[in-house]
């Protein structure tokens, strides 16, 4: 079945398809439900009245009949037809019909009992609405019984009907209030990410439920990761820039001053070499951080502790000064990680405390919601107001560090604080206690 033009009539906004959600499900039941009590309600009650009324009828139904003549049936129905409030007309100047409006809950009711109930009645007329009109066939032809209507059925139920559609009324505002409290905390999130998406930062600050909150701090994150993105991105085109530019200098002076007739000294082709090999490097290492970058594996449950390990004896057997420092925590306890991307910002750690240091050693704690891995060397560490300028691209504090076991481009840390925020996590560097020197620390939910 085809149901595009239902899906045209829906509305197209957030909050007129959330009204229609929760105002629509309670028109309906409280449709249903109102018509069936009223058509319950009102059926038995009529029932019941209906049935105590015709008891009267046939009463004086029951006079009529008895008496001998027309004058004295008249007399004998008076006498019981004015106590019982029955207004009686014989002979009757019309046989009638059966009659009642198509809105008279209760008049299909009162004509089907009084059939029923009492054999003479041949027509009931309800066309008044105050007031009910029964024709009977007698003994001496057709005779009319009138009497008010309260007396076979309730009371209208307009009462009832004004009551419930004012009390649904006043709801509905309630309602709609609180769904436009609710849905515009929605609003402010997708105009903000509307915004940043044209490439606008305007202010915004989760609010409203706790999942709306929990998808505007997720924005906020994502917003905040992908600007940081960004600017390391720049940082490092400007470094690499920046860096390429001193060896490409030296090559270029170095080779305007080699003599055409003479065969260059050794000293200046080993220079010459020195500044290819730097060259080298750096590009290396700025292809490695992107290829790495781009080619992440999903993260995974992986034992926390037994994964540190492995990272220590790889990086002993491979002739690094390190040690596997004490493990906390269950020993067969899991966290969710991307495994390379992990070990290659523990790697880095441990490749910059043993350039810098004489021995490292590694720790690691594995917590209730966290996991921590440590590295620490006996190095000169770095000062604690140039720790966040040690973060960024390409950036080598040279005085502070001893570079006698090699030379690196500046993007170890770079790259372990970038892993260690893409986990949801961060990197921190603070002062070693049992090595002396610079403590680094990657801590990441589990």
């Amino acid at each position: 079945m085809n149901f595009e033009w239902l899906k045209r009539l829906m509305p197209r906004g957030l909050y007129g398809r959330a009204a229609l959600i929760l105002f629509l499900p309670v028109v309906v039941v409280t449709i249903v439900v109102t018509i069936m009590f009223l058509q319950r309600h009102f059926e038995d009650v009529t029932r019941q009245m209906t049935s105590g009324m015709t008891r009267e009828i046939a009463l004086v139904a029951m006079r009529i009949d008895a008496a001998p003549d027309i004058e004295t049936a008249r007399v004998d129905a008076e006498l019981v037809a004015a106590p019982l409030e029955l207004q009686l007309i014989l002979p009757a100047p019309d046989s009638g019909r059966d009659y009642h409006d198509f809105f008279d809950l209760s008049g299909r009711v009162v004509i089907e009992e009084l059939h029923e109930r009492v054999d003479q009645v041949s027509a009931v007329d309800l066309s008044q609405r105050r007031e009910v009109r029964v024709t009977l066939d007698g003994k001496f032809g057709p005779y009319q019984l009138v009497f008010a209507r309260i007396r076979v059925s309730a009371s209208n139920p307009h009462q009832l009907l004004v009551l419930m559609i004012g009390t649904s009324l006043l709801m509905t505002a309630i309602a709609t209030v609180f769904l436009r409290n609710q849905l515009r905390p929605i609003k402010r999130l997708a105009r903000a990410a509307e915004e940043y998406g044209k490439g606008r930062i305007i202010p915004y600050r989760p609010g409203g439920a706790s999942e709306i909150r929990s998808a505007g701090t997720a924005f906020l994150e994502m917003r905040s990761r992908i600007e940081r993105q960004n600017e390391q991105r720049k940082l490092m085109l400007s470094g690499v820039s920046h860096d390429l530019r001193t060896p490409l200098t030296r090559l270029k002076l170095g080779l305007s001053m080699l003599s055409q007739d003479l065969p260059p000294e050794p000293e200046e082709i080993a220079a010459l070499e020195s500044d290819v090999t730097a060259l080298s490097i750096m590009a290396d290492a700025f292809l490695e951080h992107a290829r790495d970058s781009a080619q992440d594996a999903p993260p995974a449950r992986i034992p926390a502790l037994d994964f540190v390990r492995g990272i220590v004896a790889d990086a002993r057997r491979g002739g690094q000064a390190v040690k596997l420092g004490p493990l906390q925590g269950d020993d067969e306890g899991v966290a969710t990680f991307r495994r390379d991307s992990l070990r290659r910002a523990v790697e880095n750690l441990i490749g910059n405390a043993v350039r810098y240091g004489e021995h490292a050693e590694v720790d690691a704690a594995l917590g209730p919601g966290w996991f921590r891995i440590s590295v620490e060397d006996d190095g000169p560490g770095i000062s604690p107001d140039r720790r966040d300028e040690a973060l960024k691209p390409f950036t080598r504090l040279d005085p502070a560090r001893n570079q006698n076991k090699g030379q690196g481009v500046g993007l170890g840390l770079s790259i372990a604080a970038d892993i260690a925020r893409a986990h949801g996590g961060q990197l921190r560097l603070v002062d070693g206690e049992r090595l002396g020197g610079l403590r680094a620390e990657i801590v990441i939910p589990r």
